[in-house]
């Protein structure tokens, strides 16, 4: 397949695609759901309400995204929807006996990333799903390993999962970014082994590490701490208990 190089990555270039939605509060909810995992575009095909967009409803479930509503593209039929589009998957609980080859959210996303070339995810209406003659136009057919008894997801929660495993395999194994917590400077060796030693004097003077009988106890003690991954300010702190007690003792 001779596909153009867009050099865009998949947040750029991944387009979902909801056919006849009926409810303005699931298109809020789905523009919630793709936005949450960096993905912006949406196509909505003869959606029930046609300014959905202005709805109090949409607006109350987007809760925030309502640039991706405002920026929503209406079209009139599912070949204007996928126009350019180079992998096209369609999401449905129900499975076909003419279909595309099936395949799970994980492969889709895959498939996806791996093309760079424009893509689309299909979602059909919320109570008849999509229509044969739309599954037969995809390359396709996703279907999301659920609950047997009860397998029907609502639109807005079938967008997250897929948005989720898309936006999986965009970043691949890229480190998070966290601001979250105290990072401070790691301890150094030789500090650490200075809290050891520290630490056993004061364990010694409250009688509870026997040094002449001291079994496991110290090497216990390391390997706890060593797993911790001490910092500087750390092992201040438990020297600085340790300090405590031993001067609380000589004082008695």
């Amino acid at each position: 397949m001779n596909l153009p190089q867009t050099d865009m990555p998949l947040f750029n270039r991944l387009r979902f695609v909801l056919v006849e939605t009926s409810l303005p509060g699931n298109i809020g909810a789905a523009a919630r759901a793709m936005k949450t995992m960096g993905f912006v575009e949406m196509v909505l095909v003869n959606p029930r309400d046609a300014g959905f967009a202005r709805s109090d409803e949409a607006i109350a479930f987007a809760s925030g995204a309502q640039d991706v509503l405002e920026n929503a593209r209406l079209v009139t039929s599912i070949e204007e929807a996928l126009q350019g589009v180079h992998f096209a998957a369609a999401v449905s609980a129900r499975l076909r006996e003419y279909s595309p080859p099936i395949v799970s959210p994980r492969e889709a996303a895959a498939t996806a990333c791996a093309l760079d070339a424009p893509v689309a995810l299909v979602f059909g209406n919320e109570r008849f799903g999509l229509p044969n003659e739309i599954v037969e136009k995809c390359n396709a057919l996703i279907n999301i390993p659920a609950n047997p008894d009860y397998s029907s997801l609502n639109l807005a929660q079938a967008i997250q999962v897929l948005a989720y495993e898309c936006r999986l395999a965009a970043i691949g194994d890229a480190p998070r970014e966290t601001n979250i917590g105290f990072q401070g400077e790691p301890a150094s060796a030789e500090q650490v082994e200075g809290m050891y030693a520290h630490l056993e004097q004061a364990l010694v003077k409250i009688d509870f590490l026997d040094p002449h009988n001291p079994k496991k106890l110290m090497p216990r003690l390391k390997r706890l701490f060593s797993r911790t991954q001490l910092e500087t300010e750390e092992v201040n702190i438990l020297r600085g208990i340790a300090r405590q007690i031993l001067d609380r003792r000589n004082e008695s």
